[in-house]
């Protein structure tokens, strides 16, 4: 290990970035998801999950909820958390860890809006989904799972 800092502590070895994912679910008959359509590559004009990389310091949750804030303009207080998705390639920009969260809300009480680095946010049947970026079907499929498993 090369000489550190005092006070910091360097790691050998490569690290994932970090990054979290919402599924942001409706409860009505015929569930509905929210999407934000991706303003910049990778992926742009895309729909995907709101969501970003975490900052140094911010608890998982907390990331979780600026993003679906600075995103699609909504506010959620408990998201729960779903799954963590990290194979390899599943981010053209590189190693990227995704910690996922899931909420259920009352979309009468929501009005996304687009903001940041989305260029629309919409909400579409959970059942009838538009091509998603990186592995964000994979991770609403679980969500999908999820829920089906508390219908129970």
């Amino acid at each position: 290990m090369g000489a550190a800092r005092p006070g910091k502590f360097r790691y050998d070895y490569p690290r994932p970035a970090l990054t979290v994912d919402v599924v942001l679910v409706t409860r009505e008959a015929r569930p509905r998801v929210l999407l934000i359509q991706r303003k910049h590559d990778p992926f742009a004009g895309t729909w995907a999950l709101p969501g970003g990389f975490v900052d140094e310091g911010e608890r998982l949750a907390d990331a979780a909820r600026r993003e679906l804030q600075e995103e699609a303009g909504v506010r959620i207080e408990d998201p729960e958390q779903l799954y963590a998705a990290g194979d390899p390639g599943r981010d053209p920009r590189g190693w990227t860890v995704s910690v996922a969260f899931l909420a259920r809300v009352d979309a009468d009480e929501l009005k996304p809006l687009a903001g940041d680095d989305a260029a629309a946010a919409d909400w579409f049947p959970l059942d009838e989904l538009p091509p998603l970026a990186f592995d964000h079907a994979m991770i609403v499929g679980r969500a999908k799972t999820r829920l089906a498993d508390r219908a129970v």
